[in-house]
């Protein structure tokens, strides 16, 4: 009987080194977890073998929770695909079809996401920065990308917006639950020193939203909700405010060098320290 014992402790505790060997044979494929599709080695192998014009396609597709951190998406088509909690840490996006995708609690330090379709996606709750002294430089990039009818609910301080379009996109940190009404899930969406020159923002809601030095120069935000925002030393040098709401919002330090359309803002008489904005 003790012999028997030993022999079947032996085998158990044999059984997962084998399978560990046989990992780094190769001839052992993890069973992806937490309901992804297939693993992180599957993709990085994948998009390793992809040629430049022949974009991977996985819409649709669950990639929760994966480390896809540092790897090369080539452009590839991830519509409508779940990437809750996925890595992309360095990761190069650029171009993508991230259309519609939920990037919610996903890891986004240093990730270029440039000229990347992002109609519709979300992005709540992202890691932007490596460490809690929140390093500019750790930001995600923008910069070309599509942001159509975005929603986001972060701190994406440093973040690279220029040229990006951002029509309609929901930037302000309140939900509504079915039910429960309107909640502040977050205090303030947070956007400091980010770069949206040259950005098409018409319609866009950053109610609320902190973005002291921030910059929008040349930006078109026709119509945009900028109300309750605190725009302390932003740079608005020919931007176009035809029609924007800046009720109780902001303006100290700011500059509205060549800004149009500031007469036609909506809440003008309301704004705090737009005596103190340069004009």
């Amino acid at each position: 009987m003790i012999e028997a014992r030993r022999a079947w402790t032996v085998a158990a505790l044999a059984a997962p080194l084998a399978l560990n060997l046989g990992a780094k044979a190769g001839q052992y494929d993890p069973v992806p977890m937490n309901g992804a599709e297939v693993t992180a080695h599957d993709v990085a192998v994948t998009l390793f073998k992809t040629k430049a014009g022949e974009p991977v396609d996985y819409s649709n597709h669950k990639l929760m929770y994966l480390d896809l951190s540092g790897l090369d998406f080539k452009g590839a088509r991830l519509t409508r695909a779940d990437l809750y909690g996925t890595d992309f840490t360095g990761a190069n996006l650029k171009g993508t079809d991230l259309s519609h995708t939920r990037l919610d609690r996903s890891v986004l330090i240093k990730a270029d996401l440039s000229g990347a379709d992002l109609t519709g996606a979300t992005i709540f709750r992202p890691t932007v920065y490596t460490d809690l002294s929140n390093n500019l430089a750790d930001a995600p990039r923008f910069a070309g990308a599509n942001l159509t009818n975005i929603r986001v609910m972060a701190d994406l301080s440093g973040a690279d917006f220029r040229g990006a379009n951002l029509t309609n996109a929901d930037l302000h940190p309140l939900e509504t639950r079915p039910g429960q009404g309107t909640l502040s899930t977050m205090m303030r969406n947070v956007f400091k020193s980010c770069d949206f020159s040259g950005a098409t923002m018409k319609g866009a809601n950053l109610s609320r939203a902190v973005l002291i030095f921030s910059r929008f120069v040349g930006a078109d935000l026709r119509g945009a909700d900028l109300s309750d925002t605190d725009l302390s030393k932003a740079d608005f040098t020919g931007a176009d405010l035809t029609g924007a709401d800046l009720t109780r919002a902001d303006l100290y330090g700011a500059i509205l060098v060549g800004v149009t359309g500031l007469d036609t803002a909506r809440g003008i008489d309301s704004v705090a320290n737009l005596d103190k904005a340069t004009r």
